[in-house]
């Protein structure tokens, strides 16, 4: 019996845009199966009905792929790390959703699919990937499903049950205040294209801003425990830099540090505030404003605190994930993806060192995170 072919699983995302999805997976199951033909290898198709049908196809059929290659934007990405993070089965991306911040900090095409692909395929045959940090979000405690007086369990708007347990990587960011809120409206938003929707969606949120109650316990990159309430409209826990298609809420981190960065807004901002802050989240610059406080977290642990308001349904790469209270942790390189050799040599030239000289830049302390 000969040798077996080398196997690429892809998902894609047929409920997506009014079914322009499932046309999208169409075009690249159809490249894929062509080059192929060309390199040696087999392609089969995992797409399930929903994003919890895909990821349990994803899992069960590990065993019967050695890559997996989802199309979308970040949920998908989402789905497709929590499919085979810390397999060692590399993850190739084809980034065609709204956002695609994830894509867009590894430096991959964004919206241009048949690049992608011919991407996809040049790692493959050349062996190029990058091995990069996920953050992992889990239930701080054993939570309980919340049943209504029917007996059946209370769900949010996207069907999940609320205060279930909560388990799962991300590669983006965990947002668990505005931020939060500001995804969840430009989820339900009906405007054209995910820069506008998310636009929109920060006017309106910000002009309706709450203060919400967080307690914090983060174990900081040298190993120190700090312990704090923060009474806060936004935190954010990020593995990456960008959220919302192209803002950089967080400019300081790398993908394989194994470290994570905790963003939060210190002070309810005002207009002049709000508007300076929109405009250095596009020039790398966010996080050198008094109003922002960081920290560079091995793990942080947050829970409700008794005042302040009650922080929103926490989103992770653009999905739905729960309540608090939850631990965040880094898992160091714990997710393998494909990118072309090009890609692969420009992550081999940003070092520690480009970060470090950005915290220089704008004053502040890099193990602390406070301004000197």
């Amino acid at each position: 019996m000969g040798e077996a072919k080398t196997m690429v699983a892809l998902i894609g995302n047929p409920v997506s845009n009014k079914g322009w999805g499932a046309v999208v997976g169409e075009q690249v199951f159809t490249m894929l199966a062509e080059a192929g033909q060309r390199h040696g290898f087999d392609v089969m198709d995992l797409t399930g009905t929903s994003f919890d049908d895909s990821l349990t196809a994803a899992r069960e059929n590990r065993a019967l792929y050695d890559y997996l290659v989802v199309v979308g934007g970040d949920g998908m990405i989402a789905l497709g790390a929590n499919a085979v993070c810390g397999s060692g089965i590399p993850l190739g991306i084809v980034a065609v959703g709204s956002g695609n911040d994830f894509a867009r900090g590894l430096k991959l095409p964004v919206n241009r699919v048949k690049t992608a692909v011919e991407g996809i395929v040049g790692a493959i045959a050349c062996g190029t990937y990058l091995d990069v940090d996920m953050g992992r979000v889990r239930s701080t405690e054993i939570a309980c499903m919340v049943h209504g007086e029917s007996g059946e369990p209370v769900v949010d708007e996207e069907g999940r049950p609320v205060n279930g347990l909560i388990d799962r990587y991300y590669a983006g960011m965990l947002n668990c205040g505005l931020d939060a809120s500001i995804n969840d409206r430009a989820n339900h938003s009906r405007l054209p294209g995910g820069s506008a929707r998310y636009a929109a969606a920060v006017l309106v949120e910000i002009a309706r801003m709450k203060q919400y109650g967080y307690h914090v316990k983060a174990t900081l990159s040298d190993g120190t425990v700090e312990e704090h309430g923060i009474i806060a409209p936004m935190l954010t826990v990020a593995n990456a830099r960008y959220i919302g298609g192209g803002l950089e809420v967080s400019p300081y981190s790398l993908l394989d540090d194994g470290m994570l960065d905790l963003v939060w807004l210190n002070c309810k901002p005002n207009v002049g505030q709000c508007a300076k802050a929109l405009s250095n989240a596009y020039n790398g610059r966010l996080l050198a404003s008094q109003i922002f406080s960081w920290k560079r977290v091995r793990q942080v642990e947050i829970t409700r605190a008794h005042e302040g308001d009650e922080p929103p349904v926490l989103m992770a790469d653009g999905e739905y994930v729960g309540h608090l209270p939850v631990t965040v942790t880094a898992q160091a390189k714990a997710l393998r993806v494909l990118v072309p050799p090009a890609v692969a040599h420009w992550h081999d030239s940003r070092s520690e060192e480009h970060i470090m000289a950005a915290i220089e830049r704008d004053g502040r302390d890099p193990v602390t995170g406070e301004f000197i």
